[in-house]
C-alpha cells in the first residue's frame, strides 16, 4: 500500500505515567476505558462487568467508590480481575486512601475538592506507597464556586483554570504522577478546553465528552468531539460516555481509534448501506457477520459491498472481501484478489471462515517477526 501522508496525525508530546502496567502518554499507544454501573458494594455483579470490559478490550476500569463500604468492596473485586481499577472519588479523602490500600492503580480525585492541604499530603503520600497515579477530573458542572463567580458561566477558560489549580496542588506535594480531563457536555467547549489545556502542559490528557446520551447519539456527539481532538493529536486516553450498557463503549472508543488509524482491534468492517443493486441482503448480513465476529483480536479489515460498482476497488483495501454478484454468486477476495466464489446460503459461515483463517495467519505472522 503507498504511503498517505495525509493521514498522518502527529501525536502531541507528552509525559508517560502508568495506570497499573498499563503506560498512558508518551509513546504509548491511546488508552480505552469504561465505568462500571453496578452497586460497588455488589462484588459478584460489579467483577461480572469488570469482566465483561475486559473481554472487550477496556484497558483499564473505573469503579465508583462513594462510600467506606464501597471502597471494602473495591478490595475483593480487585483481587477477581487482570484490568488495572481507577478509583472514583468524590470530596472525602479517607475514601481515596482507602482505595490506594486497596489496590487501585489510580484515583479519579480533584485535590482541590478535599480540604486542607494536610489532606491532600496524605492521599499523595497514599498514592505514592502504593504506586497509584491520580486523574484530575475537572467537569463543567461541577466547577470551583469562585470560578463561577469569576466567570459568568462554565466555560473553556474556566475548567482550564480549574484544572491548573488542582496541578499546582499536586505539584506543590511534589507529585506528577497524574493526567488531566476537561470534560463537558457541550462540543463546543470540551473540544476548546482540551486545546487550551494542550498547549499550556505535558501531562497525559484523557478525553472524554461527558453525559453524551444513548447509543446512537451518545456515539455520534462522541464521534465529533473525541475525533475532532484526535486528529489534532491530543489525548492519550479515552472514554466514551454513554447512556447504555458499558461494554457499548468500549466497542465505540475503539471504533473511533480504528476510523482514524490510531489502533486497531478487531475485525473493521466496510460495508456499502445497500441499494437496489445489491446481490444479497448487505444490512442484514453485516448485523450477523458482525456478531459472529466479536471474538477476533486480531487487527483486520473486511469489506463488505453488495454490488461490483465499489466492491472490487474496495476489496482491494481489504484482507478479505466480498462483492455480490447475479444469480446468488458473488466474488470472495483474499488480500485484494479476486480469489474464488461462493453462494448465498454458504456466504455468511464461508465469511466467517475465511476472516478467522487470515486472522491466525496474521497472527503467525506477528508471532514469527517477534522471534
Amino acid at each position: 500500500m503507498t504511503a498517505r501522508p495525509y493521514r498522518q496525525i502527529n501525536r502531541r508530546k507528552s509525559q508517560q505515567i502508568f495506570v497499573g502496567d498499563v503506560p498512558v502518554g508518551g509513546d504509548a499507544q491511546i488508552s480505552v476505558q469504561s465505568m462500571t454501573n453496578t452497586l460497588t458494594t455488589d462484588v459478584a455483579a460489579t467483577v461480572a462487568q469488570v469482566h465483561a470490559l475486559e473481554e472487550a478490550g477496556a484497558d483499564m476500569v473505573r469503579i465508583s467508590c462513594p462510600d467506606e463500604e464501597s471502597t471494602e468492596a473495591l478490595k475483593h473485586i480487585i483481587d477477581q480481575v487482570s484490568v488495572p481499577i481507577i478509583a472514583d472519588i468524590h470530596f472525602h479523602y479517607k475514601r481515596a486512601i482507602e482505595a490506594a490500600e486497596a489496590g487501585a492503580a489510580c484515583l479519579r480525585i480533584n485535590p482541590g475538592n478535599i480540604g486542607s492541604s494536610e489532606r491532600v499530603a496524605e492521599v499523595v503520600k497514599a498514592a505514592v506507597d502504593h504506586n497509584c497515579s491520580i486523574r484530575i477530573g475537572v467537569n463543567a458542572g461541577s466547577l470551583e464556586r469562585e470560578l463561577l463567580e469569576k466567570y459568568p458561566e462554565p466555560c473553556p477558560e474556566a475548567m482550564v483554570e480549574s484544572a491548573l489549580n488542582h496541578a499546582k496542588i499536586l505539584e506543590d506535594n511534589n507529585f506528577t504522577n497524574f493526567k488531566i480531563s476537561v470534560k463537558a457536555s457541550d462540543v463546543f467547549m470540551a473540544i476548546e478546553a482540551y486545546r487550551q489545556l494542550a498547549k499550556i502542559c505535558d501531562y497525559p490528557l484523557h478525553l472524554g465528552i461527558t453525559e453524551a446520551g444513548g447509543v446512537r447519539s451518545g456515539t455520534v456527539v462522541s464521534s465529533i468531539g473525541l475525533g475532532a481532538l484526535l486528529m489534532d493529536g491530543i489525548g492519550d486516553t479515552l472514554r466514551v460516555s454513554l447512556s447504555a450498557d458499558p461494554v457499548e463503549e468500549i466497542k465505540v472508543g475503539f471504533d473511533i481509534l480504528k476510523a482514524l488509524d490510531l489502533r486497531h482491534r478487531g475485525v473493521r468492517v466496510v460495508s456499502c448501506p445497500s441499494c437496489a443493486r445489491q446481490g444479497f441482503d448487505v444490512v442484514k448480513t453485516v448485523a450477523v457477520l458482525e456478531d459472529r465476529m466479536a471474538h477476533i483480536r486480531t487487527p483486520m479489515t473486511l469489506s463488505i459491498i453488495g454490488c461490483v460498482v465499489n466492491g472490487p476497488g474496495e476489496a482491494k483495501e481489504s484482507d478479505v472481501g466480498l462483492t455480490g454478484g447475479g444469480g446468488g454468486n458473488h466474488k470472495v477476495y483474499i488480500n485484494g484478489i479476486a480469489d474464488h466464489n461462493v453462494d448465498n446460503d454458504k456466504l455468511v459461515d464461508h465469511i466467517v471462515a475465511e476472516v478467522e483463517k487470515k486472522a491466525a495467519e496474521i497472527d503467525a505472522a506477528a508471532v514469527k517477526s517477534e522471534n
